[in-house]
């Protein structure tokens, strides 16, 4: 077990500003780094200095042209990009701090050799597509740090743990062989992609994985379908490193979903997930969604102390809940494709 929480976040530099009463709230943040406190995590903890991405590590992958159109509204005073996306005047440098971080991050733990990281920035990124922002997403922090990672040569497993399906890493990724992205979400929600039929493009068949689970969804389901379907797709794939999208909002409390996982499950989750790292220092957990203060703070105390070695598991985990059928749904989608 690694003994050592590498930890980029900034609440205090966090300019986006997305007014009263909206979900994604800087309140997120704190209460995730609440959670390691209440794990008693402290003394594990490497807090990492504050960097901003560059305009080329973003046009890793975003266009040009749609950067320099969120860069613009920011500095005209924002506005709204739909009707739940929202920029403010800080949001630019916010959004530029959460990647610089993640990249922060991964640095840290190549150095190192040892331990994990947590990306503990907003707004959230998985939604993000190469030139447009949507599901109160901006720029897709985790698809460029998985971009980052390939372009020095490296083979990235993405796992998408989030309660709605991510997909701009999916449409960024869905024909590049150097990463394989997984996703557990739930269907019908939005944004309403992620079918089991999606399964990668041309050059890059059977990498992309995806478990659209019901309504009432529990953590042994998600487990399931990680050891049946993920664990023999890693194998095959030979990941150097190993990506966390992690949305809190699959939890049971979360008000704009309607899975039943609970803090024990991530934590489960984060476990099986360090099993696919091929050795310490190459596991980063970057937040996603999660909108319930008091699931957000104890999931993430869970995850990091299960994967610290701690014992910190303010819920137990759940089980019987639907949706095997889809991942049989998901095993027959791989045998169509010789997998």
């Amino acid at each position: 077990m690694p003994y050592v929480l590498y930890l980029s976040a900034q609440p205090e530099l966090d300019g986006h500003d997305t007014g009263a009463h909206h979900p994604e709230r800087p309140e997120r943040v704190t209460a995730a780094l609440a959670g390691l406190s209440a794990a008693d995590l402290a003394d594990a903890v490497i807090e990492l200095p504050e960097r901003s991405a560059t305009r080329e590590e973003l046009e890793l992958v975003h266009s040009p042209r749609y950067l320099e159109a969120i860069e613009e509204l920011c500095e005209a005073g924002g506005g709204q990009l739909d009707p739940d996306t929202v920029a403010s005047p800080g949001s630019w440098a916010t959004a530029l701090r959460a990647v610089g971080g993640a990249l922060e991050a991964l640095g840290a733990l190549q150095a190192s050799g040892d331990g994990v990281a947590f990306v503990a920035h907003r707004p959230p990124g998985h939604h993000a597509t190469a030139d447009q922002a949507m599901g109160f997403c901006l720029v897709n922090t985790v698809a460029v740090a998985a971009a980052w990672l390939a372009r020095r040569g490296e083979r990235v497993l993405v796992l998408d743990w989030d309660v709605h399906h991510g997909n701009g890493t999916q449409a960024i990724f869905w024909d590049d062989p150097r990463v394989l992205y997984v996703s557990t979400h739930q269907s019908p929600l939005y944004p309403g992609t992620g079918s089991v039929e999606a399964t990668g493009g041309p050059a890059a068949p059977g990498l992309t994985i995806n478990f659209p689970l019901p309504p009432g969804a529990t953590g042994d389901v998600l487990l399931y379908a990680w050891e049946e379907i993920v664990a023999p797709a890693a194998e095959r794939f030979a990941p150097t490193w190993v990506l966390v999208s992690a949305g809190f909002d699959a939890h049971r409390a979360d008000p704009l979903a309607n899975f039943s996982l609970s803090a024990g499950d991530f934590a489960a989750l984060a476990t099986e997930a360090s099993g696919f790292a091929p050795r310490p220092g190459r596991l980063a957990i970057v937040l996603e969604g999660g909108y319930d203060i008091e699931a957000i703070k104890s999931s993430s105390g869970a995850v990091f102390s299960a994967l610290l070695g701690g014992a910190y598991r303010p819920e137990a985990a759940t089980s019987g809940g639907p949706g095997r059928q889809v991942v049989e749904r998901a095993r027959r989608a791989r045998a169509e494709l010789g997998l």
